[in-house]
This record gives C-alpha cells, sequence and structure tokens, in this order.
C-alpha cells in the first residue's frame, strides 16, 4: 500500500474509532460503575440488546456478565484490551441488578479487596437483600450471592476505576469469615484471610460487634485472638 493510501486509510479508521468512542451514550458511563443491562436502556434504544453487542464487538464495552455490559474507562482506548477484576466485575453487576449502594462485598470477595487473600482464587461473595443464584461471570469467575439485611452490615464506600461501591469493614469482614467460613466454597483460605485481619484489626471493636451475634461466633473469636497474640 502507497503511503499515501495509507495515511488516508489511517486517518477514516481513526475517525471511525472516535466516532465510536464519541457513540457510547452517557446513559451507559454514567450508570453506578458504568454498567448497564438491555433493560435499562429501553428509553434510549429501539433494540438495546443488539446496540451493547455492537458496541462490545466495537471494543467499546466489555461483557462482564450475560447480559450486563461495561464501559471502559476513560482513558483506556477501544482497542485496547481490558477487563476488571472479578472483585470490581462482580460488584459491577450487582449493583447493576439491585442499584447503587445496595450490594455490599462480602466475605472472601471483602477479604481480596481488604489484600487479606493475595491471590485471585476466583471467586467471589456478595451480600444482597434478596435472594440471588450464583453467577459465572464471563471471565469464568463465580459469584456468590448471600442474602441479608445489608443497612445492617458495617461497610466502607470504596472508590475504583470504574466508581464506587460497599465494602464490609476489616473487622465485619473477619466477624463474617469466622462465621461461616465455608460461604463461597473455599473455607481454608477463609481461615487463612482470617488470621491475616486479625494480626492487623481493631480487636476491641470486632469484639464489641460481635457481642450481638452468637455465643460459637464470640468464642471463635476470643480463640482466634489468643492464637495470634504473638503475630500483632
Amino acid at each position: 500500500m502507497h503511503n499515501a493510501t495509507y495515511g488516508v486509510a489511517l486517518c477514516i479508521f481513526e475517525e471511525a474509532i472516535v466516532g465510536r468512542t464519541r457513540g457510547i451514550r452517557t446513559e451507559i458511563t454514567g450508570a453506578p460503575l458504568r454498567t448497564v443491562r438491555p433493560i435499562m436502556l429501553e428509553h434510549v434504544y429501539a433494540n438495546p440488546r443488539r446496540e451493547l453487542v455492537h458496541m462490545r464487538d466495537a471494543g467499546l464495552l466489555v461483557q462482564i456478565a450475560p447480559g450486563t455490559y461495561t464501559a471502559k474507562p476513560d482513558g483506556i482506548p477501544p482497542g485496547h484490551r481490558w477487563r476488571p477484576g472479578l472483585e470490581e466485575a462482580a460488584m459491577a453487576y450487582a449493583t447493576a441488578q439491585y442499584a447503587d449502594r445496595v450490594p455490599v462485598l462480602y466475605g472472601l470477595g471483602a477479604a481480596r479487596f481488604h489484600h487479606a487473600i493475595p491471590r485471585a482464587i476466583g471467586v467471589t461473595v456478595i451480600a444482597v437483600p434478596e435472594q440471588h443464584r450464583a453467577v459465572t461471570m464471563t471471565d469464568g469467575g463465580r459469584v456468590v450471592f448471600t442474602t441479608t439485611d445489608v443497612t445492617r452490615l458495617a461497610a466502607r464506600y470504596e472508590r475504583t476505576d470504574l466508581g464506587g461501591f460497599l465494602v464490609t469493614t476489616p473487622e465485619q469482614t473477619l466477624l463474617d469469615l469466622l462465621d461461616r467460613p465455608g460461604l463461597g466454597g473455599m473455607p481454608q483460605q477463609a481461615n487463612v484471610a482470617a488470621r491475616a485481619f486479625a494480626a492487623r484489626v481493631d480487636l476491641g471493636r470486632a469484639q464489641e460487634m460481635a457481642a450481638g451475634r452468637t455465643r460459637t461466633l464470640r468464642h471463635k473469636l476470643e480463640k482466634l485472638i489468643q492464637e495470634t497474640e504473638g503475630e500483632r
């Protein structure tokens, strides 16, 4: 291809990419965690499912789960391969299902977020107010949902490249891991994470929070405190 012809072709390609980038509606980029489902765009497009698939194929969106699409963070080119980590993607999915600041990253998921589990484990846990079956994300990660009164959880609003979401505090996460180590199907990882938390959280605060919970949980916490006294 001659240089002039190549230059024209390159300009056309670049204009197409810019046009596609500009084609992402604010209803998508402005959605919580930049994530939408087709039903959320029925007032925007005649066929939102088809439009979302087109934008995914153009490299503008990432399909993180069945019927759920995420706009790449600002500054990432359309052709650049990118996808959110499991915890971030799972919270984006859950937020699109339940609304902003409703789901809470919990248990193993919160432990990963707080770096009490250093490596990716392929599963995460989210607390929601209504029952939801487990979901397999498009990257193969598994999301387990637990139903609880999320307003009673000690959680903080944490910010990421996609946006913000709620994550249980380290003390709350410690108690949840001790209470239900099998939630998510990785009890050994839950126990390792609990010990990591015990070495660095405010144990007095954790004991106060455990006062209103079961005797079994309080016993587990006291035993863990005794075992990890020399590690602090």
